[in-house]
């Protein structure tokens, strides 16, 4: 309750001071839902690329499901740290549109392209080190210490690809360009699909079968990302500047 208290005051506050009024607006309301529901519909893609990739890895055998399972909570854990610079790009494309200051937005969109790429470089990096010394951490098992051993190279080698990715989904989401993000997720998902069903269909025994099962996941879904995100971001489309009508 206190802090509820205290952002109602400081809300009051700035609308006496802006003259704003205090009752809710329904175009912004019904502005920001649509918003949402495109948000909600490009996660949703991402989370059914996630989850048909399990699904994938459980056909390939237990040792192949479990070694798939620590790649993936460790990829996640970098995209989290990956995740900060999209954050940030978020608050600055945004103000920058607002302020409709375009030179700006153009050189910080460069600019967090520039970092995101070479963190994807540090981290893979870092992962392509430590990938021999992962397996005893995480499973007991001597069979998925060696799936893991080699997915986790496979993995490194697309870390700068996803900061790519990360970096530029970002850039958009501060942008409001919630609709394109969720068409594109739809098409990169459409041409994930295939790449699934062939290791499906072939199922490499052995770490073979996690190997390329993250490369279809790592390079195929990612590039993907990266082609739809990355021809969007080179044309102005998505510079809508000031505030929306």
């Amino acid at each position: 309750m206190g802090d509820g208290a205290v952002y109602v005051v400081i809300a009051v506050r700035a609308a006496r001071s802006t003259g704003v009024s205090l009752r809710p607006g329904f175009d912004g309301v019904s502005g920001a839902a649509a918003s949402g529901g495109w948000l909600f519909l490009r996660t949703a893609s991402l989370r059914a690329a996630l989850l048909a990739s399990v699904v994938v890895a459980s056909s390939l055998g237990v040792v192949q499901l479990g070694a798939f399972q620590i790649a993936l909570t460790i990829f996640s854990t970098l995209a989290f740290i990956l995740d900060a610079l999209a954050v940030a790009g978020q608050a600055m494309i945004g103000h920058g549109l607002g302020s409709a200051d375009v030179p700006r937005v153009a050189a910080v969109t460069r600019r967090l392209i520039g970092w995101g790429v070479v963190s994807g470089v540090v981290l893979g990096g870092l992962l392509a080190l430590a990938a021999p010394f992962a397996g005893p951490v995480f499973s007991p098992d001597p069979a998925v210490q060696d799936a893991l051993t080699v997915t986790l190279l496979v993995m490194a080698a697309g870390i700068p690809l996803a900061g790519f990715v990360f970096v530029l989904d970002g850039v958009l989401i501060g942008a409001g360009d919630a609709r394109y993000l969720a068409i594109a997720g739809l098409v990169t998902l459409a041409l994930y699909s295939p790449l699934l069903l062939a290791v499906g269909i072939l199922r490499p025994e052995g770490a073979a079968g996690l190997v390329w099962l993250w490369a279809a996941f790592g390079f195929g879904y990612m590039s993907a990302r990266a082609l739809t995100l990355g021809l969007r971001a080179r044309g102005t489309r998505w510079i809508v500047t000031g505030a929306p009508a």
